[in-house]
C-alpha cells in the first residue's frame, strides 16, 4: 500500500518531485505513489513518454562524450536527478579520467543517492541546491574547490529549465553561469517544447500544478533566446532523439513525432 512506502527524511509524500517522476520514466525503483501517479497520468495520454525519457539520457551521454573528446574536462550538471547509469561522471571519465564533474539538485532524495554512489570518489561531487539560486552554486566551496573557472567548463541544464517559471528569470539563470565561463566552454540544454501535443501538454499541467514538478512548455525562439551569447555545434536545436554529431551510429528510439517533444542543444561559448 502507498501508506507503507518508505519516505526518506525531509520528504513530503504527498508532493511529486520531478526527479522522481523522472526516474519512474526511466525503470528506476527511488518513487513514490505520487509520482507514479503523475507519470501514469502523462503516459494516459502520451504513452511514447518513456522513450522520450530515454532519448533525453542519451542527449546528454552523447553530449558529454563528445564534450570530452574535445578536451573539456569540467563538467556541471545542473538538475541531476536520481542517479542513472551511465551517469556523466561515468561518460565523462570513459574518455578521460582526468574528467571532474559536479552534480546539482535539490531534491534531498538525490542528494542521499549521491551521498552513497559518490564516496571517497575524487574529482566528483555533489550538493543540494537550486538552480534558480545560481549565485549560490557558483559559490559552493564544493564547486570553487573541483571547478577551475579559468578553464573550459561544460554547464548541463537537461531536462531543468522547464521547471523554472518565467517570472523566476531561465535566461538570467543561464547568464549567471555564461558570465563564469571561460572560452572553449559550452552549454547543454533540454527542454519540453510547445509543440506538444495538446492533451500531453494540458494532463502535466493539470497533474503538477503548484508543485516543484510543474512545466513550462517553452517554443523554439524562447528556447534560443536561452543559447544567447552561444554558437550551436552539430545539428543545432533538435528534438533529443535526433541529435547526433560525429561519426557514432545513432539510436533510434522513436518513429514519427512524440505527444511530448522535448528538445536539445549544445551551443560553444562566443
Amino acid at each position: 500500500m502507498a501508506g507503507l512506502e518508505r519516505v526518506p527524511p525531509g520528504v513530503d509524500p504527498t508532493v511529486p518531485s520531478s526527479a522522481r517522476v523522472y526516474d519512474y520514466l526511466l525503470g528506476g525503483k527511488d518513487h513514490l505513489a505520487i509520482d507514479r501517479a503523475v507519470a501514469e497520468t502523462l503516459l494516459s495520454v502520451a504513452p511514447d513518454t518513456r522513450l522520450v525519457a530515454r532519448a533525453n539520457r542519451l542527449f546528454l551521454a552523447g553530449a558529454v562524450r563528445y564534450l570530452a573528446e574535445q578536451g573539456v574536462r569540467q563538467f556541471i550538471d545542473l538538475g541531476t536527478g536520481i542517479p542513472t547509469s551511465p551517469s556523466v561522471h561515468e561518460v565523462a571519465r570513459g574518455v578521460s579520467p582526468a574528467c571532474r564533474v559536479i552534480y546539482v539538485d535539490y531534491d534531498p532524495v538525490v542528494r542521499l543517492h549521491a551521498e552513497v554512489l559518490l564516496a571517497d570518489m575524487p574529482g566528483v561531487a555533489s550538493i543540494q541546491a537550486d538552480v534558480r539560486r545560481p549565485k549560490d552554486i557558483l559559490g559552493d566551496p564544493h564547486v570553487t574547490g573541483l571547478i577551475d573557472f579559468d578553464q573550459p567548463v561544460a554547464v548541463l541544464m537537461v531536462g531543468v529549465l522547464h521547471f523554472v517559471m518565467d517570472e523566476e528569470d531561465p535566461a538570467g539563470i543561464v547568464a549567471a553561469f555564461k558570465e563564469r565561463m571561460a572560452p572553449g566552454s559550452h552549454l547543454v540544454i533540454s527542454h519540453t517544447m510547445a509543440e506538444s501535443t495538446p492533451e500531453a501538454i494540458a494532463q502535466l499541467k493539470m497533474a503538477t500544478a503548484n508543485s516543484p514538478a510543474q512545466s513550462v512548455f517553452r517554443d523554439r525562439t524562447q528556447l534560443m533566446r536561452l543559447f544567447d551569447g552561444f554558437e550551436l555545434i552539430g545539428p543545432g536545436l533538435v528534438p533529443v532523439q535526433d541529435w547526433q554529431i560525429g561519426d557514432e551510429e545513432q539510436i533510434s528510439l522513436l518513429d514519427g513525432t512524440p505527444h511530448l517533444r522535448v528538445d536539445g542543444g549544445v551551443g560553444r561559448l562566443i
